[in-house]
């Protein structure tokens, strides 16, 4: 592996673990905000 693709191997990887992150941070918040919601009611 060239060290341009390793860092172009590591940036992708970063991008991609933030989105998964983002996406994970989101689904618990939804399920809290229904937990709550149904606590309401």
């Amino acid at each position: 592996m060239t060290p341009e693709f390793e860092d172009e191997y590591r940036r992708r990887q970063r991008a991609r673990a933030k989105v998964t992150g983002w996406i994970l941070g989101g689904l618990v918040v939804l399920f809290f905000a229904i937990a709550v919601a149904r606590m309401m009611h």
